[in-house]
């Protein structure tokens, strides 16, 4: 569960690191045109010479970049998202409590707002059913990321916070599914729960799963 994604999804869209901002800002120009064809237009029928046109350039400048059009979709998600998950793990690692970084993600489900980034990863959701090479890049992307999450559980695992003897893939399948859950009400503005009464019931969730005789996630100010 991400903040500006509904999971962790920003992993490299393509078997390169994608440059940044001020290696290729040709690139830069294509994954925004991207963005607003395919907000515009849905992924069907958004054709890569109105996105290179849209940019100032030919087609020839997106093949010499993506692969295809798939490609430049996952790209533009990047380029929209941020991953919540990823930060909170490499500001903190497993300082405290593991399964403090779980809470606060799966809190602000309900304080992010539906945005251009999260519309996009409905839209390669969506074109995935039909096309087999956008559903095999998500694949890849989402099993990237989830690396960090099964991290986190299996440190939670270590200390106790979460029960051994439960799966890991299953609570990260679990995660994968609120998530998701709330790109959809998203993306019909299906109202949200108050983000108190939801925080209360993610530090239970979190809390529940726990080893047998040890507590819940530490509370706010915890040591």
């Amino acid at each position: 569960m991400t903040h500006g994604s509904a999971l962790p999804l920003t992993g490299a869209v393509e078997s390169e690191p994608a440059p940044s901002p001020s290696d290729d800002p040709t690139r830069d120009r294509l994954v925004a045109a991207a963005a607003e064809v395919f907000g515009e237009k849905g992924y069907d029928r958004a054709g890569v010479a109105e996105i290179a046109r849209r940019a100032g350039f030919t087609t020839g400048a997106i093949y010499g970049r993506f692969r295809g059009k798939g490609e430049l979709l996952l790209a533009a998600i990047e380029a929209q998202t941020d991953d919540e998950l990823e930060q909170l793990f490499a500001e903190h690692r497993f300082e405290g409590h593991a399964t403090d970084i779980l809470t606060t993600v799966g809190s602000h489900l309900v304080t992010d707002e539906f945005d251009s980034g999260q519309a996009l990863l409905l839209e390669a959701f969506v074109a995935a059913r039909r096309d087999p090479e956008v559903a095999a890049m998500l694949r890849r992307v989402i099993e990237e990321r989830t690396r960090s999450l099964v991290a986190l559980v299996d440190e939670a695992k270590r200390t106790g916070d979460i029960d051994p003897d439960l799966d890991t893939l299953s609570i990260v399948r679990f995660c994968h599914a609120v998530g998701l859950g709330f790109l959809l009400f998203g993306a019909v503005d299906l109202d949200r729960p108050a983000p108190e009464p939801w925080e209360q019931l993610i530090t239970r969730l979190v809390g529940a799963a726990a080893a047998p005789g040890r507590r819940g996630p530490a509370e706010p100010g915890d040591a």
